[in-house]
């Protein structure tokens, strides 16, 4: 029996358009019974250029997700993305009020105080995550309820996105009349789908590269420190070759994902790369050093961007998980071992943890976000479900 609703999570990229229908069991294990995917139109970078045209996109994805599960879809949660998402950390400070000893009371007060971000009119809060609570400046701690202190500290990770970008995704799935029943960051929907607890705690960089976008989440310490996205992906390495060459884009998309890779060769060869001719295209020969060396340079500057971002975040450095990366850019012929040199840390190509079903879902870094999105509406969902009669008695008894 399932222990949730059916869930369906959708995901407007760059490339393509992913729908993925799923269930939690009672094993808490989440099951892909349905999969719809359809190539982007009418969205740029992760952001809706053409409301129609990605409205058509999101219909023709969703209609083979209905196919392939035998349902019929009337609402989903809607992975946000794009190069304008970014987090800050809010500091919440409250006195305690009960003669030195912290209730819920006080912890409500501090987390309200701590989610009052101030930020700009054009962008608006996705997410609000505790970090750490803090007793008079002093001791972090999980849970401070009925400890003794006089002032209360939360520091609260907010992530957040401009306005514009995330409603005009809405509207170009509402437009169709497909309600939105929750938006949720896809780089976060990543990490909780190839994330353990183990990795969480240990610290871990989670990386999904996409067409347009690349998001990134750093976990340490069991929190997350640190949230973002970069304006940057696989197209970007695509315009590059074409731009090197002088080759049509969809012949340089073929050089890319056929002869490329992420670092350069070792031994010094020089094989030629032969590119077929096309409409106005005679066809041509490439080195594909160079095109490993055009390749190489993007990524590179990408890896190291983010880089630079966790650093001014103040992350940690040694993330005793590493790096882990998802997102149809994680196909890339040795990015683990580019990655592995930028950040000095190991890297793996991650997959969907605690979910079966389709195994083309199930198995593909680039259904991560999708397939975490499931996971945090289903969870999102036990917790706001009312208690059987059973446990809440058995809960009172405890009191």
């Amino acid at each position: 029996m399932p222990a949730s609703p059916v869930i369906v999570a959708l995901e407007l990229g760059t490339a393509k358009v992913i729908a993925l229908v799923g269930e939690m069991r009672e094993d808490q294990h989440v099951m892909i019974t349905g999969m719809g995917e359809h190539p982007s139109q009418g969205i740029s970078k992760g952001q809706v250029v053409d409301i129609e045209a990605a409205g058509d996109a999101v219909r023709a994805a969703l209609a083979a997700a209905e196919e392939t599960a035998q349902v019929t879809i009337r609402q989903v949660v809607l992975a946000i993305s794009g190069g304008h998402v970014r987090s800050d950390i809010n500091r919440g400070v409250v006195p305690v009020r009960d003669k030195g000893e912290i209730t819920r009371a006080d912890m409500n007060a501090v987390m309200d105080v701590a989610k009052a971000v101030n930020l700009p009119t054009d962008r608006e809060i996705l997410h609000t995550i505790c970090q750490h609570y803090c007793i008079d400046g002093q001791q972090r701690v999980v849970l401070p309820e009925g400890m003794e202190g006089a002032r209360l500290e939360l520091d609260m990770l907010v992530i957040h996105g401009l306005r514009s970008p995330m409603r005009n995704a809405i509207k170009a799935v509402e437009d169709i009349d497909i309600a939105v029943q929750d938006v949720v960051y896809a780089g976060l929907g990543s990490a909780l789908s190839v994330l353990t607890p183990e990795q969480k705690k240990g610290g871990a960089l989670v990386i999904d590269l996409g067409a347009g976008t690349s998001e990134y989440v750093a976990y340490a310490g069991g929190v997350i420190a640190s949230a973002g996205a970069l304006g940057v992906g696989g197209d970007h390495v695509t315009n590059d070759i074409a731009l090197a060459f002088s080759i049509p884009e969809r012949q340089a998309e073929r050089c890319k994902c056929e002869h490329g890779g992420a670092l350069l060769s070792l031994d010094g060869s020089d094989g030629k790369v032969a590119v077929a001719p096309g409409v106005g295209f005679g066809g041509r020969t490439l080195s594909r050093q160079v095109l490993l060396t055009v390749m190489h340079a993007r990524m590179h500057e990408t890896f190291s961007m983010i880089k630079q971002r966790l650093e001014a975040d103040k992350v940690p450095v040694h993330l005793a998980a590493g790096v882990v990366l998802v997102g149809g850019g994680a196909h890339m012929e040795e990015i683990a071992e580019l990655a592995a040199d930028v950040f000095d840390l190991p890297c793996v190509v991650g997959k969907p943890r605690e979910v079966s079903g389709l195994a083309t879902a199930t198995e593909g870094p680039e259904y991560a976000a999708c397939t975490g999105l499931i996971q945090y509406a289903c969870r999102r969902w036990q917790s706001k479900r009312p208690k059987p009669l059973g446990s809440l008695f058995r809960n009172l008894l405890k009191r």
